[in-house]
C-alpha cells in the first residue's frame, strides 16, 4: 500500500470548507492506502504562540470532528505532531537546503503574509522565523513518514513543489534517500465563504462549522449574500451569484434544479430560499453532530486513539531518520 500524508492545523473546528475541500477524499482514501493524519500543533504555533492552550485544545477538538465525520481510527493513524521530535530534527537539516528568499517567494506564504497585513494592518508585517519556514516544517511531516501521495488543494501546490524541491536537493547532495511526493488535488479544491469571498476560512468570519448549533446556522444563512438586484419576491435573479444556491449545491443536491428555475423566474423569495437551505444544512450535518456527542462524552478514547497512532508514526518517522543520518553521515 502506499503511502499517504496530510495534515490539518488545530486552529479551530472544521468548517464545511475542510469537509467539501479535503476531508470528502480522506473518506475515500483510508480504505486504500496507508494513512497518517496529523494534527499540527508546532505549525499551529507559527502564528498561534501567544494561545498555547488554545491550539492543545484545539488538538482534541479537531480530532473529534474528524471521527465524527467517519474517519476511522481503524484504517487512520491520527498523530500529534509536536510528540514526533524527529520531524524537528529534519526541519534543522532541511533549513540548510533552502534559501530565504525561495520562502519568501512561495506563493503560498506570500498570500498568507498578504492575508495577515489585512486582517492586523502592521503587525502582519513582523512575520516571526517560525512563520517563514513553515514549508520547510511541512516538508519534513512529508518525507518523515515517506509520504508518496499528499492529498492538497491547489493553493497549498507551491507548498508541495517546495518539499519536491528540499527532497531532490536532499538527494542530490546526500544519495537517493527521500521519496519525492505527489499531490493529490480534490474535486472540490476550494468553498467559498457566505460572503461570496472565494475562500471559506476561520479568520474571516464566513464559515459554517461541522459544531456550530442550528441556531448559529440559521444566523449565518440569513445574513448570507444574494443576488443585490433581485429586490422583490417576484423579481427574478442570478443564482450564479447567490451564496444561499450555492450551498444548496453542496447540502440539498435533490432540489438544485427546483431552487435554479423558481429563482431565475422570479418564483422563489431569497427568505424562504434560505429557510429551506437552513433546514437542509441542519439535516446534512445531524449524524456528524450526533456521532460527535459520543466522542465528546468519552474523552479517554479520543486520546486513546492519538496516542496509539502517534506510536506508529513516531515508529515511522524513527526508521527515516535513522536513514537521513546516515546518508548525511552523522550516524554516530
Amino acid at each position: 500500500m502506499k503511502t499517504i500524508l496530510t495534515g490539518l492545523r488545530p486552529t479551530g473546528n472544521l468548517h464545511l470548507g475542510h469537509y467539501f475541500g479535503a476531508c470528502q477524499n480522506y473518506l475515500k482514501m483510508q480504505d486504500d492506502y496507508e494513512f497518517y493524519l496529523e494534527i499540527a500543533d508546532v505549525q499551529a504555533l507559527t502564528d498561534h504562540f501567544n494561545d498555547p492552550m488554545k491550539v492543545r485544545q484545539n488538538v482534541y477538538e479537531i480530532t473529534m470532528d474528524l471521527l465524527s465525520i467517519g474517519l476511522d481510527p481503524k484504517k487512520v493513524n491520527f498523530f500529534i505532531q509536536s510528540k514526533i521530535p524527529e520531524i524537528a530534527e529534519l526541519t534543522v537539516f532541511y533549513s540548510n537546503l533552502v534559501t530565504v528568499a525561495r520562502l519568501e517567494r512561495n506563493p503560498t506564504v506570500k498570500s498568507e503574509i498578504a492575508q495577515k497585513k489585512e486582517l492586523f494592518g502592521h503587525h502582519g508585517e513582523s512575520i516571526t522565523y517560525g512563520f517563514l519556514g513553515y514549508p520547510v516544517s511541512q516538508a519534513a511531516d512529508i518525507t518523515a513518514f515517506s509520504g508518496e501521495l499528499v492529498p492538497v488543494g491547489d493553493d497549498q501546490l507551491p507548498l508541495l513543489e517546495q518539499c519536491r524541491e528540499i527532497v531532490r536537493k536532499f538527494n542530490s547532495i546526500y544519495g537517493n534517500t527521500l521519496k519525492e511526493p505527489q499531490q493529490v488535488l480534490s474535486n472540490i479544491t476550494r468553498v467559498k465563504g457566505l460572503d461570496g469571498n472565494e475562500k471559506m476560512g476561520k479568520s474571516l468570519g464566513n464559515a459554517i462549522f461541522l459544531v456550530d448549533s442550528e441556531e448559529e446556522i440559521q444566523k449565518k444563512i440569513m445574513n448570507a449574500k444574494t443576488d443585490p438586484q433581485k429586490i422583490k419576491k417576484e423579481d427574478p435573479a442570478n443564482p450564479d451569484i447567490c451564496m444561499v444556491y450555492y450551498y444548496h449545491q453542496l447540502v440539498n443536491k435533490e432540489n438544485v434544479s427546483t431552487v435554479c428555475s423558481e429563482c431565475k423566474k422570479g418564483h422563489r423569495g431569497c427568505v424562504a430560499c434560505k429557510r429551506e437551505l437552513i433546514q437542509a444544512m441542519n439535516d446534512f450535518l445531524h449524524p456528524i453532530k450526533e456521532k460527535r456527542k459520543y466522542y465528546e462524552q468519552h474523552p479517554e478514547i479520543v486520546k486513546e486513539i492519538l496516542e496509539t497512532g502517534t506510536n506508529t508514526a513516531k515508529k515511522k518517522a524513527e526508521e527515516t531518520i535513522k536513514k537521513v543520518k546516515s546518508a548525511m553521515k552523522i550516524d554516530y
